[in-house]
């Protein structure tokens, strides 16, 4: 039986207008697999802990270290175990310093289009927060300060951030190319 195909539409939370993808993936992979496709599809790094949350269920990187005892190991838990129905909802909270909340709608279930490569992102809108910019109220105070040329801290921030940040950024076929990286060369984990 071949995989169905997950129409997910995933939206950070908070921030006003929305940040959000739309992205296509098979119900067979893995929660640590639709990580992957998520910091891509977003613009995140991966350079922070996970989780996922699913009614009672807590889904992210299990480890002797941490209190992770009611947490089901991503790399074995497949979407199709947990995922079944159209209209269900889950959380995603990416960076457990920053906090940053995602609300995912399971848009659509379907079977997978001839031809066609999986995962994809088919919609998107705005550019994803810059790393370790301290969250929510992070963010607001650096699109502040980045849109206040006289403002003091404008320079460093500037300067901070690498380039120019532009907070409505969004290239869909950027964000494909990296997906079709995973497809080609079955590295869920680019960075």
């Amino acid at each position: 039986m071949s995989a169905s195909i997950l129409q997910l539409k995933i939206t950070l939370n908070n921030i006003k207008p929305p940040i959000w993808r739309r992205v296509e993936v098979k119900d067979d992979i893995t929660f640590y697999e639709l990580h992957h496709v998520i910091q891509i599809a977003m613009g995140w790094w991966n350079a922070h802990l996970f989780e996922f949350e699913l009614g009672s269920y807590r889904i992210g990187i299990t480890n002797d270290d941490w209190d992770t005892e009611d947490t089901l190991e991503s790399k074995e838990v497949k979407l199709s175990r947990l995922i079944d129905t159209e209209k269900m909802k889950f959380g995603y909270l990416y960076d457990f310093g920053d906090n940053w909340e995602h609300e995912i709608i399971v848009e659509k279930i379907s079977q997978p289009e001839k031809g066609k490569n999986y995962p994809t992102c088919t919609k998107g809108k705005r550019n994803c927060p810059p790393e370790d910019v301290g969250g929510f109220p992070g963010y607001l105070y650096m699109l502040e300060v980045i849109n206040d040329k006289n403002n003091p801290e404008h320079e460093d921030m500037m300067e901070w951030l690498g380039e120019e940040y532009d907070p409505e950024y969004f290239d869909l076929k950027e964000t494909n190319g990296e997906l079709q990286f995973i497809i080609k060369t079955k590295k869920w984990n680019p960075n």
